[in-house]
């Protein structure tokens, strides 16, 4: 039977009752809770879920009501960028499964959360039904605060739903795509500037690697961030990622301080990275 994966981001990462709750109805619904991690800076948790089309839809429309809840946005700061309480939910194919019915599911569920929560949803990657929208980035554009005069633009109202945000839960980022790795990488300093130039010419939209997504964000007085979303690890490998930020922050006279996993990941990316630093070959 196909298989697939959500990844709910919830805009909470310091209550963890909250974050307790999702993943128990995921369970409920009879999904697999893969892995789960949650940030305080960021006040964000991120949940790898699998299972069948049914069973992640269900999960993935019992978190959306956790979500609206539990977490009021009016109230909410974090480092990381959010336009809902249920942030963003990407759907991936897995054993047996398509994108395009990933594409379908993603829609199906969007239109499960209007009818029962009246939390509207934007299409995003694959799901998108405008070019647009497909980037995540331009669909958070403005964040939370910013979605009521969007939606004053025809071209920014909601795919599914006809109000700019639920007043609590915002609005939601729903899409499917394929497996990407969340990764981040910390510097030794606290100057944002560094992060955002090092972002800005890595990631895709401004003429940086094909296919790789990046923020630059502060973690405190000494720690910033090159946060990632490395969408085809084949083509952008971890280890050339590290190296290339490496190399950036040397030009600025900063180190590396750390690399973080968000999630899971492809079990050939462990191993492309560790042929490169032990020096095995292929």
């Amino acid at each position: 039977m196909p298989r697939f994966e959500i990844v709910p981001n919830l805009s909470e990462g310091r209550d963890l009752t909250i974050v307790d709750r999702a993943a128990e109805a995921a369970k409920h619904a009879g999904a697999s809770v893969l892995h789960r991690t949650s940030d305080a800076v960021h006040h964000r948790s991120v949940l790898t879920i699998a299972g069948t089309a049914e069973q992640v839809r269900d999960a993935a429309v019992a978190i959306a009501e956790i979500a609206r809840d539990a977490i009021d946005l009016r109230e909410h700061r974090g480092v990381h960028p959010r336009i809902g309480a249920l942030d963003v939910l990407p759907f991936v194919p897995l054993d047996g499964a398509s994108l395009d019915r990933a594409v379908e599911l993603s829609r199906e569920t969007a239109n499960i959360i209007w009818d029962r929560l009246g939390i509207p949803s934007f299409f995003y990657g694959a799901a998108a039904q405008r070019a647009e929208r497909s980037l995540l980035a331009d669909v958070r554009a403005g964040e939370f605060e910013g979605l009521v005069a969007r939606f004053e633009d025809p071209a920014w109202r909601p795919d599914v739903g006809d109000i700019a945000r639920h007043a609590s839960a915002g609005a939601i980022a729903i899409g499917a795509r394929p497996i990407l790795i969340a990764f981040n990488v910390e510097l030794a300093t606290g100057d944002l500037s560094i992060a955002r130039e090092i972002a800005r010419r890595l990631r895709e939209r401004d003429g940086g690697l094909r296919t790789l997504r990046a923020l630059g964000l502060r973690l405190s007085d000494t720690r910033v961030q090159v946060s990632l979303n490395v969408t085809q690890y084949d083509a952008t490998p971890l280890h050339r990622i590290v190296e290339l930020i490496r190399h950036l922050a040397g030009a600025h006279g900063v180190t590396v301080a750390s690399t973080e996993l968000i999630g899971c990941l492809p079990r050939a990316a462990v191993e492309s990275s560790a042929r490169y630093y032990l020096g095995i070959p292929d």
